[in-house]
């Protein structure tokens, strides 16, 4: 009889404690615009010296959100100067990328960027040219991988010990939703 008893309430503080935890884990990370743009605004302006004759600089970009596309597209302003040329450019750079989940350091990162263009204002034919060549692979080279958003840890202790973790990310018109997974088996 002490037995069933026994069984019985360990069973029954079994389903409420299951049930607490399923209402208390969140199926996602919200992640609004700001946040990423504050993210990503953080490691800007970047520099890039060419062969010692020019400066490649990308400032602050401009997020756009591509829910259609579940991408990212920025606006970057971009400035070309050095030894090599006689004024500096200024310019805008309009790249798109995809994102994903690094679990390593808790990181959604840019993936797959394209550059779609790359306009200086005033720059000779042979400077845009080369800057649209040159540029380009800087740019992706810079922004491929590119932390946006840092998940903080306290949002995936509860996640983390119920085998679960950050997967699938959606582009909302808000920003970012990141989907939480089960853990695949080791």
């Amino acid at each position: 009889m002490f037995r069933r008893r026994f069984l019985l309430a360990t069973a029954a503080a079994s389903t409420l404690w299951f049930s607490a935890c399923s209402q208390a884990v969140p199926t996602k990370i919200s992640v609004p615009q700001t946040q990423l743009e504050q993210g990503m605004q953080a490691h800007f302006p970047k520099r890039f010296p060419v062969a010692g004759l020019l400066q490649f600089e990308m400032q602050q970009p401009h997020l756009q959100l591509l829910p259609e596309r579940n991408q990212l597209q920025s606006a970057v302003k971009v400035q070309l100067s050095g030894p090599a040329l006689k004024q500096s450019y200024q310019g805008v750079m309009d790249v798109r990328f995809a994102l994903r989940y690094q679990a390593k350091d808790r990181t959604v990162r840019a993936h797959r960027v394209e550059v779609l263009n790359l306009q200086l204002e005033g720059a000779a034919p042979a400077v845009a040219d080369m800057m649209a060549a040159y540029g380009s692979r800087l740019a992706m080279q810079a922004l491929e991988d590119f932390p946006l958003y840092t998940v903080p840890p306290e949002e995936l202790e509860l996640a983390d010990s119920l085998g679960l973790q950050p997967g699938a990310i959606t582009v909302t018109e808000q920003g970012l939703d990141v989907a939480i997974e089960t853990k695949p088996a080791p």
